[in-house]
Order: C-alpha cells, then structure tokens, then sequence
C-alpha cells in the first residue's frame, strides 16, 4: 500500500458523489472512529475550534481511523500555519478552516498544506502523516497533495463581502457554510429562513458553482439535510457527537413518557 494512504472521501466527491460524516466535539474515545463508521458515516470532522481538543486528542483519534474506511478530518482553530501543517503531519486526511474572510487567509492555508513549489509546508516524512513508512520523498508529496482536501468556511459578513476573491483562490477544494455564525453575523441570530441568510447561502452556491468548488455544510436536522443537498451540497456532517446523543435519549424518554 502506497503511503500516505488515498483520501476515499475527495475520491467520491471528484467524482461528483455525495458523503455523510459526523463532528467530533465531545466524546474523543476509542470507539468513535469505528461506531461512525458502523452507522454509514464516510467522515469525521474532529474540531478543535469550539472544543477542547489539543494536537494529542486528535493525532490519537486520527490513528483510531487507520485500517477503517472512515477519513479523519479536523477543523483547526483558526487560518494559521502551525494549526493546519501539524494536523495534516498527525494523517489528517482534511482540513477544514473556520472563519475564513479574505482572498489572503484563503491563500495561506493552501501555502500552509502543500509543499513546495505549490506551498511552504515543511516537510515530515515517515510520521503519522505516511504511517510512519519509508519511500521516495517525490512520491509522497505527490500523494500528500492528491489526498489533502481542503474546506474554508464562510461564515461572516466579511467573508461573503469577499466570497468571489476566496471562491477564486486556486489550490482549495470546498466551500463550507457556519449556518449559525453566518446568521448572527448578518443580525438574524439562528433564522435560517430570513431572506437575508437565504441570499447569502445563495450567492455561496453560485460562487461554489462558478469557481468549481464542492459544497459542504454541518447539518442539525434531517430536514435542514434534505434541503441543502437539495441546494447542491454534497458533503455533509450530520450533526455533532453532542446533539445526536442528546436527541437520541431525549427521543426515548419522551417515547416512555408518552407511552
């Protein structure tokens, strides 16, 4: 097997498929990997923006997805060299870059996860990245770069002001949305029918189409799901580990309540 291992996630969304995953916020255990998996999931998303996450928790979880078809991706912190270099040196398959708000930060997390001459990543070779095996130093950059898939996220009133100039920045792959931060950024706190937020995820899709990006979205219902996808949206995270164990078990008491 050649290494760093193919990305079966980028592959299907190449090849214009759809795929479903889950966010890591809360419950980095050993199992997760595996029961993502079990359930249908093509993906995980491991944050370490709005969970307490460090480097440790997500190389560990990571590992957990070797041998297992489910990609490990993570959602750094923040737009810098050192969150996104070292997430993709642990074997992340993907990175996904929250709060992205100018053609410039679009450009530095492309420099920063790819080598040279494409970037200035630093390189690490026979790390977690490549599963810790030798091999020629040409051929595992090359697949480093076909496997990597990376995701910016428009969320602010900032970034659909530049939403054209990002969209036009070559070296990426998908556009995300923060449903959430999108509508408390544009003054309608959480009413993903306000015309306001419908107009934004509207001009976020033309821009995807426009710009030959994938369209990725996290996902806090079924319906909310069904009408994305609908919209184009082809990669999408079905809730976080806290919300589906909390409506799950909310599901089943109420069932016994009202039975």
């Amino acid at each position: 097997m050649s290494a760093p291992r193919d990305n079966p996630v980028k592959r299907q969304l190449l090849a214009g498929g759809t795929v479903s995953g889950l966010f890591a916020m809360e419950f980095f255990t050993p199992g997760l990997p595996a029961i993502a998996q079990a359930a249908g999931a093509q993906f995980v998303v491991f944050d370490m923006e709005h969970s307490a996450a460090g480097i440790d928790v997500v190389k560990q979880q990571v590992a957990l997805c070797r041998g297992l078809e489910v990609a490990p991706m993570v959602r750094v912190p923040a737009a810098q060299y050192h969150f996104i270099a070292r997430v993709l040196d642990a074997g992340a398959m993907g990175v996904l870059v929250p709060m992205v708000e100018t053609a410039e930060q679009a450009e530095l997390v492309v420099r920063s996860a790819h080598y040279p001459p494409l970037g200035r990543r630093g390189a690490a070779f026979a790390v977690a990245q490549d599963d810790y095996a030798p091999g020629d130093v040409p051929g595992k950059i090359a697949r480093a770069h076909a496997r990597t898939l990376l995701m910016l996220q428009i969320e602010t009133d900032r970034g659909l002001d530049n939403l054209e100039a990002i969209a036009a920045v070559p070296g990426f792959d998908s556009l995300w949305i923060g449903f959430l931060d999108l509508s408390n950024f544009l003054g309608v706190h959480g009413d993903y029918t306000h015309p306001r937020y419908l107009e934004a995820i509207d001009r976020i899709v033309a821009a995807a189409r426009r710009h030959g990006k994938v369209l990725g979205t996290a996902s806090p219902s079924d319906a909310f799901a069904r009408d994305y996808h609908a919209r184009g949206f082809r990669m999408i995270a079905h809730g976080s580990d806290i919300g589906l164990l909390q409506s799950a078990l909310a599901a089943r008491i109420g069932a016994l309540a009202d039975g």
